[in-house]
Formats: structure tokens, C-alpha cells, sequence
């Protein structure tokens, strides 16, 4: 390698789990273009978003921090950092920054979404030079931006991540000697599910779909009818994903470009019993992400598997060590390619309405490469052994031949409670103290208090709205 530092592409989806790829095995999944380049990448298979929600999980890539400690653990909270931002950094060291696409991270201070529709000031882009993106729009055939500090809305033509994709494919064709970072922020496959263009929606329109043994049979048909709109946004962004990847290569620069390719968190898509449209569950198909990074002039072409456990923390001091850039001591996340933790911090401080709705409270837990073990304010919640049970379809907390394993990872629970300060406290504590009671993601009705399966903590504080 020669001095200068390498480019970065940043390929951000939103609630694309890790389970939905055709190189992890998913039959149903067309990734054609995403399977070659697993093939040419560190492929992350223990990578989680530890709070599998939107705007904690794009604060803690950001950051480098938790969501108690950012600030962000409920979404359409502002971010406001008391450090520096990956953007920032970046920029401070050379590289000509952009960021196209959905942001989520200006928040709304009325507790009602009234800022999704309104331009991020450019004092909140923080760090991002090139700016084509929106706080939070899900329409994806009449989706709108703000470019640079310019308030007046644009849209894009057709499907966004078309557009974008075109736009983000000028921007890597017209970068000069300095090196650039560029974030594509896409919204799909987040729903609504249907919306992928007419070519892809035919894809699935009539296929099977082969449902993951744990959806359970009440949410079964639900699940089809949503996987096959989930399917289509997939197949759609696949191919944006090679132009991408195209783009990068007659740039000429690819072998000294970090390729990232990655989702906020996942969607349970009638797993466990809860229908498609739901995260902020700590089962594998809410909080496993996928996290490919292709560095050719580092680690080559040839792909690997990468066991290490990895949170959306750990990308800002990962990706800065990738770049041979210190990391600020603002950063509580760690490289994962060069000091991974054993174990991924699960948090839930505020179950927002969609968990309320299924009776689940407040949670802590960690993820190990092989356990994932919970914990609520009224105990030990659930245990499960990934490597036997994938599916997750044995809850071993009160199994007796678990119950070394069980102390084992409840004490490494209270060592990460210990190290980021956190007192598991009720989520209206930390609401009332930071003047968020009024935000319509925690008040929204409560509906069912049980689910299919007996799993469901049924005894956990529901958030007071006074």
C-alpha cells in the first residue's frame, strides 16, 4: 500500500437481516452480485445490532458509542455527539466525505415524526460534504432529498435506490487524487414491502417462499405475503449494489477501496411468532445484520468467514483502524478486526410500541459467537445455544444442564452493565430524565400481552406516559 489512504464505500440498508442473502444460505434470496462480493470479503457472521432499532443503531455507527450514551436509544431522538462523527473525522483527515440517502438522525423533538419531512441543517450533517439525503422517507417511488444546504425538496426519479445508486456512481467517477467516503444510505427493504419496481415484485409474485422453521403457524401466510415484497426490495437492491461495485472498478481504484455492505438491524418476518415489519427483538432475525468489508489491497480477494462478535459501536474504531486514523477517546466501541470482545451488549432501554405490542418490556443481554442469553427487570429471560438450536426454538433458561452456562454469561451481563454505567433501570426513569415521555413511539396503544411460544415476559414495566 502507499501512502495515501484508502477510499470507503459505505452501503447502508435499512432492516435487512443477516439471514437474507443468497451466501448465507437463503434459498429465497436473489444476490447474485452480493454473493460475489462475499466471495471477495471479510464476511462478519457474528455481527448484531445490538439495539435493533433505526435511529440507536445509525447513532452507535456514528458515534462509536451505546445508545444510552448518545443519547439515541428510541428513534426520532436528535443525535447530538459529545465527540467526534465518523463524517467529521473523515473529513478532518483528507477524505472528500458524501452521504446519499436516508439520514434519521435530526430527530423530532415534538414526538410526532415533525421533522422527517424537513432539510437536516448543514451543521447536522455532520461531517458529510456531499449531501443528497432526507431525514426519513419510506415512499420509494416519489421519495424526496435536500442537496447541500439548499432547503427546497427534490425528488428522485422513480425507485430511490435507482437514483441514488446513479448519483452515488457520478460521485465515485468524479473523485480525484484525494481519497473520498462515500455513505448510500438505501431505504429498502424496510417496508412497505410492496413497492419494489414491477420487475422484481414478478419475481416473487408467484414463487415459493420457504419460511424459516420458527414462523409460526398463525403468522405463516402473513409472513409469504410480506417476505415476497421483502424478497423483491432485496433482488432490487442487488443490482444497485453491482453498479456500485461497477462504478468502483472502472474508477480504477478498487483494489485501495474499503467496500462495506451492511443494514441497521433486521425484521422478524413472522419468526417467532411476530409479523413482518417488527425489529427490536433480541432473536436472531431482529439483531444479526449482515457486514461484509472487501479491502483488496489489505486482505486481498480471496473471502473469509470472520467468527468475531461484532456491534454497531465497533464500526467508527474498526473501520479507523482499516485507515490507519486514531481513534478519539469519545469512542467506547472497539476494532473488531484487531481487539474483539468475546460478547455484544443486547439493550432495549425503551421498548417502543412495536415490542409493547408483543408484552416485551425492557431487556439486557449479550450475544456471544455461539450463546445469546437475556436478561428482563424481573430476571433471566432467555437462553439460547445458536449453534444447536439456530432457530432459536429451545429456550434453555431453566434447563439444568445450562445452568454453568447460564451463570457464566449472566456475569459477563453484569460486566457490561458495570462498563458502560448502565443501570438497567425501568424505561420511564430514563424518559422522564430526558424529557421524552411525549414521544408517540412509547405511547402508542398496548395490545397483546402474551405470544405463541410462552416466551414473552409478561411481568415487565409498560412505559408510563405521565
Amino acid at each position: 500500500m502507499n501512502g495515501r489512504k484508502p477510499n470507503v464505500l459505505i452501503v447502508l440498508t435499512d432492516e435487512w437481516r443477516a439471514q437474507a442473502t443468497g451466501y448465507a444460505g437463503d434459498a429465497n434470496a436473489r444476490t447474485p452480485r452480493l454473493d460475489a462480493l462475499a466471495a471477495e470479503s471479510i464476511d462478519f457472521e457474528n455481527a448484531v445490532a445490538g439495539a435493533p432499532v433505526c435511529c440507536p443503531a445509525r447513532a452507535s455507527l456514528l458515534t462509536g458509542q451505546y445508545p444510552l450514551q448518545h443519547g439515541v436509544y428510541i428513534n426520532d431522538v436528535e443525535l447530538r455527539p459529545t465527540g467526534p462523527t465518523l463524517g467529521e473525522i473523515l473529513r478532518d483527515t483528507g477524505y472528500r466525505t458524501g452521504y446519499i440517502g436516508k439520514w434519521h438522525l435530526y430527530g423530532s423533538p415534538d414526538g410526532h415524526y415533525g421533522r422527517r419531512g424537513r432539510p437536516v441543517p448543514p451543521d447536522r450533517h455532520f461531517g458529510f460534504e456531499y449531501w443528497k439525503a432526507a431525514e426519513c422517507c419510506h415512499d420509494y417511488n416519489e421519495s424526496f432529498y435536500y442537496e447541500g444546504a439548499d432547503p427546497r425538496r427534490r425528488y428522485w426519479a422513480g425507485y430511490d435506490a435507482d437514483d441514488q445508486t446513479a448519483d452515488a456512481c457520478r460521485f465515485i467517477a468524479e473523485q480525484g487524487d484525494d481519497p473520498y467516503a462515500l455513505v448510500v444510505a438505501y431505504g429498502p427493504p424496510h417496508f412497505p414491502l410492496h413497492t419494489a419496481p414491477p420487475r422484481y415484485r414478478a419475481l416473487y409474485e408467484d414463487a415459493p417462499i420457504a419460511l424459516r422453521p420458527n414462523v409460526t403457524d398463525d403468522v405463516a401466510d402473513t409472513a409469504v405475503a410480506g417476505l415476497r415484497g421483502y424478497y423483491a426490495h432485496i433482488a432490487a437492491l442487488d443490482d444497485c449494489v453491482g453498479r456500485l461495485l461497477d462504478a468502483v472498478e472502472r474508477s480504477g481504484s478498487a483494489d485501495d477501496t474499503i467496500v462495506v455492505f451492511t443494514s441497521d438491524h433486521g425484521d422478524m418476518m413472522g419468526s417467532q411468532g411476530v409479523e413482518p415489519n417488527v425489529k427490536v427483538f433480541p432473536w436472531e432475525e431482529s439483531v444479526r445484520i449482515p457486514l461484509l468489508v472487501r479491502h483488496p489491497a489489505r486482505f486481498g480477494r480471496a473471502g473469509r468467514k470472520e467468527r468475531a462478535v461484532f456491534d454497531w459501536p465497533d464500526f467508527l474504531p474498526t473501520l479507523l483502524g482499516l485507515c490507519d486514523i486514531p481513534v478519539p477517546d469519545s469512542v467506547t466501541g472497539t476494532d473488531a478486526l484487531h481487539s474483539p470482545r468475546s460478547s455484544a451488549f443486547l439493550s432495549m432501554p425503551v421498548p417502543i410500541f412495536l415490542a409493547r405490542t408483543y408484552g416485551i418490556g425492557e431487556y439486557r443481554g449479550v450475544r456471544t459467537a455461539r450463546y445469546t442469553y437475556v436478561r428482563s427487570l424481573a430476571g433471566p429471560w432467555l437462553l439460547y445455544d445458536n449453534r444447536d438450536d439456530p432457530y432459536q426454538l429451545r429456550n434453555e433458561i431453566d434447563n439444568p444442564a445450562f445452568a454453568a452456562i447460564r451463570q457464566e454469561l449472566d456475569a459477563e451481563l453484569d460486566r457490561w452493565l458495570d462498563r458502560l454505567g448502565d443501570e438497567f433501570l425501568p424505561a420511564h426513569a430514563y424518559l422522564r430524565r430526558d424529557g421524552l415521555l411525549h414521544y408517540s413511539e412509547v405511547n402508542n396503544p398496548v395490545g397483546r400481552s402474551s405470544g405463541p411460544r410462552g416466551q414473552w415476559s409478561s411481568t415487565m414495566d409498560v412505559v408510563e406516559s405521565r
